[in-house]
Order: structure tokens, then sequence, then C-alpha cells
């Protein structure tokens, strides 16, 4: 399986992109040396791809079978792409408060310690639908890494198309988020730009 082990900071640097997107309460003080030159057309377009990339954790192959998932579905492409990006499981344990970025929403997801819908799921990428409830298995609640979690997340805002309860690490998605309640910095149409040259 393959894993970026990119630096995040750095990465967020060259991407010109906020730490604060990706969970991360960090910032670095250095300054990209390249942020006054000028673009191509093509840059920007590329740069936008990998910022989205970025942000969701998802490769090249996976994120180019996103792209054509959209590109089939009714609606605008880049819309849609954006709403299957932001239906991933670990990006939506993530936007519920039981993980701090979605790095660590991955391992969680991984290691075993989610159900949807009662049966446990370790598939990071798997699409969550409308009505599912998320749940963290009765056995990990009580391990002290989600007790710390739920601290630090305690002030996270929950987007409106999920419904939470903290004390029972339980969740439930009461629709598909539209791309305007979707706070990810990407122009989703230089993506699409992109991908039908």
């Amino acid at each position: 399986m393959a894993v970026n082990r990119v630096p995040v900071l750095k990465r967020c640097r060259s991407l010109d992109l906020d730490p604060t997107f990706l969970g991360y309460d960090k910032k670095s003080k250095r300054t990209n040396s390249r942020a006054n030159k000028k673009m191509s057309e093509y840059g920007l377009q590329l740069r936008e791809k990998q910022k989205a990339k970025f942000i969701y954790g998802v490769l090249e192959k996976p994120f180019r079978n996103y792209y054509d998932k959209a590109d089939r579905q009714k609606g605008q492409t880049g819309e849609n792409l954006m709403v299957l990006l932001e239906r991933r499981l670990d990006n939506v344990i993530f936007r519920m408060g039981f993980a701090r970025t979605r790095r660590e929403a991955r391992q969680v997801v991984l290691h075993k310690f989610i159900t949807v819908n009662g049966k446990v799921v370790n598939i990071p990428s798997y699409l969550i639908k409308a009505g599912d409830v998320i749940e963290v298995k009765e056995a990990a609640r009580s391990i002290q890494r989600f007790k710390d979690i739920a601290e630090i997340t305690a002030g996270r805002i929950v987007p409106e198309w999920l419904d939470v309860n903290k004390e029972n690490l339980s969740g439930t998605v009461k629709e598909f988020p539209s791309r305007d309640v979707i706070d990810v910095p990407v122009d989703e149409m230089l993506i699409v730009e992109l991908y039908s040259k």
C-alpha cells in the first residue's frame, strides 16, 4: 500500500494552503520562495488537483477514478467530485470529530475501531450513504486515545449534513453534503479543466 510521507507543513507551504484545513494547528514560519512567480494556466490547474489530493489523502489513481465516477453522474462534474471525496469514511470520521486529522482518521478506520450500520469497516475510502450510522466500536470507546481526541475536537464545528452524539461517539449521515457546505479551499473547475484536456 502506498503511503504519503511528505512533511505536512512543507507541503502546505508549497501548495499555499492553511494547515487548519487538515486539522493541524501548527504554522510554518518559513515563506515560500516561489510565491511571487507567475504561474501558467496548467500550473494553476495542477496545483488545485494536488491540493485536493493532499487534503483528502488520495493518491493519483484513486483520484482519477473518483473523477471518472463524478463525470458519469448527473450534474456538474466538479461538484460531484468534491461530494465523492467528502463521502469517504476517513473524511466523515474527521468531520465528526472522532480524529484530530484525516491521517489519524484513516488510521482509526484501518485499526477496525469504526462500525458502519453495526458492521466493522476497515476501508478508509468506503463511501458512506445517507442514513448510515457510524460509531466507534463499544470496546474501543474506553481507550484513552478517544478520550484525548474528544477533548481536543470538542470545539470543532460539525457540518450540518452530519448528526453527532459526542458522548456515545456515534453519528448519523443525514444527507449528502452540497458544495456550498464543503469548506475546502479548492477550485474544482480547474481540476475539471485539467482532466478534460
